[in-house]
């Protein structure tokens, strides 16, 4: 039973996930993060995520954004990535700070991941216009670095670029 322990904090990846093996660690947004949609006005933030496993057969995420100037805590959320067996489609659930719980569907294809929304939920006093649908890709780039782009449809505005956001990895 020699080494059995360390087994137990530091699971093996679950073979199902290794399609997204590349996502895993904790990243930070270098250079700060670019914010645009019609209805507001160009901003920038920090961003730190954590993309983890416990051997489950999906990862753990959580993403906190903070404001560049003031470090005041900005959106945030957290959920889980899940990989169909034998597949490359990927569900993406996630619980966000604004009052949005959604799930985004779509595929991984090497080391990018193409994910939109299916369902959208909020609570009622969600902040309008309200999200509608919302698009994210994920990618390695060649650098090494994580880069996510988000776009997404309100009740007032067709389906335009929201983030684009570029991590370095700061721990395996």
């Amino acid at each position: 039973m020699a080494g059995h322990g360390a087994n137990t904090e530091t699971p093996q990846l679950n073979p199902v996930m290794e399609p997204l093996s590349w996502m895993l660690g904790t990243w930070l947004s270098d250079p700060p993060g670019d914010g645009t949609f019609p209805t507001m006005k160009p901003f920038q933030y920090l961003e730190e995520v954590h993309i983890s496993h416990v051997g489950q057969p999906m990862l753990n995420f959580s993403f906190n954004a903070f404001h560049p100037d003031t470090r005041k805590p900005m959106h945030r959320e957290c959920g889980f990535i899940r990989l169909k067996p034998d597949t490359n489609k990927v569900a993406f659930i996630s619980a966000q700070n604004t009052g949005l719980v959604e799930v985004e569907e779509g595929e991984v294809n090497g080391q990018e991941l193409s994910i939109a929304s299916h369902s959208i939920a909020r609570i009622s006093f969600a902040k309008k216009p309200h999200v509608e649908q919302i698009t994210r890709k994920f990618r390695l780039n060649s650098d090494g670095k994580l880069e996510q782009t988000v776009s997404m449809a309100t009740t007032t505005q067709p389906m335009t670029q929201h983030l684009h956001i570029t991590y370095k990895k700061v721990t395996p």
